[in-house]
């Protein structure tokens, strides 16, 4: 007797068990009908959206970019000659006028080629004179006199070869500036055509922006910018467009432009980083909040909202970002509604309700 009660009362907790899981999702499935008897019964329940009109105004853009300082005028310094240097008494940081002498090669050897040189100068002129009395007589030929003319002309290119070479084994400065490089001692033996120092112009500072297309037709020669060089602390400098580069990079489809400081701040100095706004003219523009603007993988489109309150799909043509608006250039009128908000479940058609707006009738 004691089995059978002991087996009834499994089977009692089996089925208690069984009833306690099914309780729960029985509520549930009756929660769905009950949801979707509401939305039977209800058909004027719709989409709630929010919208905002589309305008126009003239509207200039404010565009903020980083580059880096350089030098308008940087020169660097290369022997012409080789040779062992003799003179180099700059270093980095130190000023220098147009027409100091920076650089002394030992010039030795060019020296006795170019006094060589002018002594076979000198005789083949003296000959030339002597064939020319001669010649006066009719004791010379023609041909002798020529060769000794020719002999001559020779003499003297030797002789102004040496010469600028020689030249070469005195370095000046091309520019006033201070020297931002020194790459070599005296004592050295230098090649022809090595880098031994640099000059730089710190007076005229410029950099150099990427800008893109769409921003490029806004700016002209001689617009005015606004800097702040991040190591001289917040302080707005005046600058100046002074070159708009012709090619655009055909990946990023962005032009380059030059922006001179003038004039230039004390402390300001080539490689420092700068923070360019450029201010574009007043032009005017359809725009709309950026929020409404939709993509996907063909098109860029935005939702109105119809005479009859329904929300319809238009495909539009964007350009630039203007804070938290966005220019249309195609594909919309002033004063239609867009629809900024409530994107979850639209689709084409489908009935909304402004909640913020009224739809344009």
């Amino acid at each position: 007797m004691a089995i059978v009660n002991n087996r009834f009362d499994n089977r009692l907790s089996r089925l208690f068990v069984r009833v306690l899981v099914l309780l729960p999702v029985m509520a549930w499935l009756a929660g769905c009908d009950r949801q979707a008897e509401i939305q039977t019964h209800n058909p004027e329940l719709v989409h709630l959206v929010e919208t905002a009109p589309v305008v126009s105004d003239n509207l200039n853009v404010i565009r903020t970019r980083t580059g880096t300082l350089r030098a308008r005028h940087e020169v660097k310094i290369y022997t012409q000659e080789e040779g062992r240097i003799t003179a180099l008494p700059v270093y980095e940081g130190d000023p220098v006028s147009k027409g100091e002498v920076l650089v002394q090669l030992d010039d030795t050897l060019l020296r006795a080629q170019l006094a060589r040189a002018s002594a076979m100068r000198k005789q083949a002129a003296q000959d030339l004179k002597r064939l020319q009395e001669l010649r006066g007589k009719k004791l010379v030929s023609e041909d002798e006199f020529a060769r000794a003319q020719t002999q001559l002309e020779v003499a003297e290119a030797d002789e102004q070869v040496l010469k600028t070479r020689f030249g070469y084994t005195t370095i000046e400065s091309p520019i006033a500036g201070v020297v931002s490089e020194r790459l070599s001692e005296p004592g050295n033996i230098v090649e022809r055509h090595q880098h031994i120092l640099t000059v730089s112009d710190p007076s005229l500072l410029v950099t150099e922006l990427p800008v893109s297309e769409l921003v490029l037709p806004d700016l002209s020669r001689g617009d005015v910018a606004r800097v702040r060089i991040d190591a001289l602390g917040d302080q707005i400098h005046e600058a100046r467009i002074t070159r708009i580069y012709p090619n655009l990079d055909p990946v990023t489809r962005r032009g380059t432009i030059e922006v001179e400081i003038d004039p230039v701040p004390r402390g300001a100095a080539p490689g420092q980083l700068v923070r360019v706004e450029l201010i574009t003219h007043a032009a005017r523009r359809r725009v709309i909040p950026f929020a409404a603007l939709r993509r996907d993988d063909t098109s860029e489109y935005v939702y109105i909202i119809d005479d009859t309150g329904s929300a319809q799909r238009v495909d539009v043509a964007s350009g630039l970002r203007l804070a938290e608006k966005v220019e249309i250039r195609e594909g919309l009128e002033d004063g239609q509604q867009v629809i900024t908000k409530g994107f979850l479940g639209l689709v084409p058609g489908k009935a909304v309700k402004p909640v913020n707006g009224t739809a344009s009738r």
